[in-house]
């Protein structure tokens, strides 16, 4: 497969904000540049690094949430992202969304998720992602849940360095039952999207 140089899509605009200190106001710019990754390997900052994920349950309502990455890497060869790879902990499932009731709490989500029903994280407490390659904005790789790989993209991959920090954007969505994640709502008018959403946000070390 072809490998093109990733370059992020297009530099967002700087922007500025506002302090005061005692009796004068003051002006910080925040710097925000698309940038290439340099050959090598970059490893991936697990503090300031999100993996966030969006279920939708068709008509009714959306949980939104994050899982802990543990360790990563990708690895740049002439410019393109050729490899590397992503853990991410299942067993630190959170939710970000309010659509919560006294039935139907953050902590009873979780265990659902965590169950059997979900991602069975006793059995399989782990979830990686392994580059095979990248063209244009795309980077190509292998997904692996509760033991079962299959193929998949990170779409619309964005690399900014903003204030000299390395980041790595992309969105990734992928069928749940693929995965063996088939849990159905046993009523006919509440149907569980087949698609999770993620979106990558990592922080390169190098």
């Amino acid at each position: 497969m072809k490998k093109l140089r990733i370059f992020a899509l297009a530099a967002l605009a700087s922007t500025a904000f506002y302090a005061c200190t005692s009796s004068e106001e003051s002006t910080e710019e925040t710097t925000d540049e698309a940038v290439a990754l340099a050959d090598g390997t970059h490893t991936i900052s697990v503090d300031g690094s999100e993996v966030s994920w969006k279920g939708v349950m068709l008509g009714v309502k959306e949980h939104t949430g994050t899982v802990q990455l543990t360790e990563g890497t990708v690895e740049v060869t002439d410019g393109a992202i050729t490899g590397g790879s992503f853990t991410v902990d299942l067993g630190q499932i959170v939710p970000t969304d309010s659509a919560y009731d006294e039935e139907s709490t953050k902590e009873k989500l979780v265990g659902h998720l965590s169950s059997p029903d979900f991602f069975d994280t006793a059995n399989h407490p782990t979830a990686t992602f392994v580059i095979t390659g990248s063209e244009g904005t795309s980077v190509m790789g292998d997904l692996t849940i509760r033991g079962i790989t299959h193929p998949e993209t990170v779409e619309n991959v964005e690399i900014h360095s903003v204030d000299g920090v390395t980041n790595i954007k992309g969105d990734l969505t992928f069928d749940r039952k693929k995965y063996d994640v088939s849990f159905d709502v046993p009523v006919k008018d509440m149907v569980i999207s087949d698609d999770v959403e993620l979106q990558v946000s990592v922080v390169s070390m190098k």
